[in-house]
């Protein structure tokens, strides 16, 4: 898949990520199912900034000459040759222990989940150029699928938006349980 079908699959998700949004109301968008786990508005600010701060500059990162896997991961874990053979997460929830470092906040209004979901696509948008020359002979290591390149990472933002529309299918559920 080139970059520019990335680009068109992502705007894609994106929109429907939109769409749902505009459906729901701030407390509903801050209901949580249980004390350790996120609520709709946690989802959508967790997929802004993994792209904004880890999976899109990892790609940058990836295109510097130094971005070598010195100390990482040389090569994808099963899981990560898994998921890129097939273009996708596997439907399976992947559970995290609750952290200050990587449980998000609540979104402050849906003003700012906008922002950031088009702060993404804009990000994505003007790396674009820049991956069609880009060497894939450098990787930096993911948590769970081991070393990805900067095309990789660059893939990995759709990918893992798809993967969160079953967390959001789930979420959708409880709103409506609750009738908040």
């Amino acid at each position: 898949m080139n970059t520019t079908e990335v680009v068109e699959r992502f705007e894609k998700v994106l929109v429907h990520y939109l769409q749902e949004l505009d459906g729901y109301s701030m407390e509903e968008l801050r209901l949580k199912p249980g004390d350790d786990e996120w609520s709709l508005g946690q989802m959508y600010m967790h997929l802004i900034q993994s792209a904004l701060y880890m999976h899109l500059p990892n790609a940058v990162k990836c295109m510097e000459k130094h971005a070598d896997t010195a100390g990482q991961a040389a090569e994808k874990t099963e899981a990560g040759k898994a998921a890129f053979s097939q273009g996708s997460f596997p439907p399976v929830r992947i559970k995290v222990p609750a952290s200050p470092q990587y449980t998000p906040q609540q979104p402050a209004g849906k003003e700012q989940i906008i922002e950031g979901l088009n702060s993404v696509l804009l990000r994505m948008k003007e790396l674009v150029p820049s991956l069609k020359t880009a060497s894939l002979h450098h990787t930096i290591a993911h948590p769970g699928f081991g070393a990805l390149n900067t095309m990789e990472w660059f893939m990995l933002v759709e990918m893992h938006y798809r993967h969160h529309l079953l967390q959001m299918d789930r979420l959708k559920k409880h709103i409506e349980l609750c009738g908040a």
